[in-house]
């Protein structure tokens, strides 16, 4: 869309303001909105100054003054203003025209920039399958004497016998129970309908949604794959409007990865392939999974970077309670066809050569869509230049159900890092592969741990509840 054709869509919808907006370091959203009257063909050469200095892992108060670039491909309407606005994702830039290193959008650009100059293709494709939680309270409190967390749903499991809630309480779901059942055990059909309808509203096509498998609300819709900044774009509206709906039904959406003890957590499951023109790269008909060698060497690049990877791609300390053996949690670096107990999953059924693709099963929805998936891609470059070979490496094919292996068996499985902590060790030790090209910066890097670092040092620092149980009578 250009600049003239987003001047024509205000006028013609009666825009009275328009949302400009970017993304932080964390993958947070933030706008500043102008009246549509003060918005011009100049404001999409000149931009929007804000201040860097009040965004978490930016610059400082000495060298504040930046400036948002609006990205006129990227407008929609919003369907939650009372007012009718125009919203449009930007890209950061320094008061002397420069692009910000720290601008996790002008980082996906640059990993799709670096493709074409390796020769291998010309775009990269993602499609993520966010799974969150509709919950119908939130509570919770971290203070010096106290510290808990409350969360309930209609649904869940534990009230089948809760007095509040009065009539019948039968058809809730039972724990890992939720796999798309049919009403009344699936109560929130219309609200994801809703949800769906407003996403296609705002320019996403949606394939499908369904209940997921935990109790208390899990959830999954899916929307169709694009390129990786474009993709990036997606998921941030989709957040918005699954959070913004949420709230219209008097509910609150969850995009942790283990928001409950003892059920599946929520992943962000990454669907990625690469073409060159309107050629797929992935598919070579009769190999294993249909997979082409360079798809092998995409593979071995992801699972031999992937401790360093995950850094980014499950970037919060609650991403390691859902990266456990035994809930479906893809903690084993390994690759298979159609298996979901595996890193990497090839899907098999009806797939096309045009839909030829692997599924990166690891990442959760905490992490910065920007970066994760342009750190995916530049791990798979660096497979295959090195042509890294995912079998002679030890990383598969592993066509078992790992979960129920004998545990000799499971000890020859290299795993995913088991704590924030090592994961960033990980990075730390092995970042060449997102350096080496521009992508990321060193100092980009070097920012990125010591932010996460500090999360992971605020967590652990702190008294946690069940120490209660286990030390208080010691």
């Amino acid at each position: 869309m250009s600049v003239q054709n987003v001047l024509d869509l205000i006028k013609e919808n009666n825009i009275q303001f328009v949302d400009f907006r970017f993304v932080d370091l964390l993958g947070h959203a933030h706008h500043i909105t102008l009246p549509a009257a003060e918005v011009d063909a100049d404001t999409f050469v000149n931009g929007v100054a804000f201040d860097g200095s009040s965004i978490h892992g930016f610059r400082g108060i000495e060298q504040s003054d930046m400036v948002m670039m609006p990205d006129p491909e990227s407008v929609f309407i919003d369907p939650f203003t009372d007012h009718p606005t125009l919203n449009v994702m930007s890209n950061i830039y320094t008061p002397d025209g420069e692009r910000y290193d720290r601008d996790p959008r002008s980082i996906a650009q640059k990993a799709e920039e670096y493709l074409q100059t390796t020769g291998i293709g010309t775009q990269a494709f993602f499609a993520p399958e966010p799974e969150f939680f509709i919950f119908d309270e939130v509570r919770y409190e971290s203070s010096m004497n106290a510290s808990s967390y409350v969360v309930d749903s209609e649904e869940a499991a534990w009230n089948t016998n809760r007095k509040e809630e009065g009539g019948s309480l039968g058809s809730k779901v039972a724990v890992k129970g939720g796999y798309v059942p049919v009403a009344p055990v699936d109560s929130q059909q219309d609200i994801r309908s809703e949800m769906v309808r407003l996403l296609q509203e705002t320019g996403l096509r949606v394939e499908r949604h369904h209940h997921e498998v935990a109790t208390a609300g899990q959830a999954e819709i899916n929307f169709r794959f694009d390129s990786l900044t474009k993709t990036a774009d997606n998921l941030m509206k989709f957040k918005y409007v699954i959070h913004n709906t949420a709230r219209q039904y008097g509910k609150t959406a969850t995009f942790m990865p283990k928001p409950l003890f003892g059920d599946n957590g929520s992943g962000m499951h990454v669907h990625t392939s690469i073409f060159n023109g309107d050629t797929p790269l992935f598919y070579d008909k009769g190999a294993y999974a249909n997979l082409s060698e360079l798809a092998m060497h995409y593979i071995g690049g992801i699972l031999y970077h992937a401790p360093a990877l995950i850094a980014i791609t499950n970037p919060s300390t609650n991403s390691f309670k859902r990266l456990v053996p035994g809930y479906e949690a893809p903690v084993n670096l390994v690759f298979s066809k159609g298996n979901r107990s595996a890193a990497i999953r090839i899907p098999i059924a009806a797939v096309t050569p045009k839909g030829c693709r692997i599924e990166f099963r690891t990442p959760d929805n905490t992490a910065n869509p920007y970066l994760a998936f342009a750190a995916m891609l530049l791990a798979g470059i660096d497979g295959i230049k090195r042509k890294l070979d995912p079998v002679a490496l030890g990383y598969g094919p592993f066509d078992k159900n790992i979960y129920e292996l004998p545990e000799e068996e499971k000890k020859e499985i290299r795993s995913v890092p088991g704590t924030l902590d090592e994961a960033l060790s990980a990075l730390e030790a092995d970042s060449d592969f997102l350096t080496e090209s521009g992508v990321f910066t060193k100092e980009f890097i070097e920012n990125y741990v010591a932010i996460k670092r500090a999360e992971a040092k605020a967590v652990a620092i702190r008294v946690h509840p069940h120490e209660f149980s286990l030390y208080y009578d010691c």
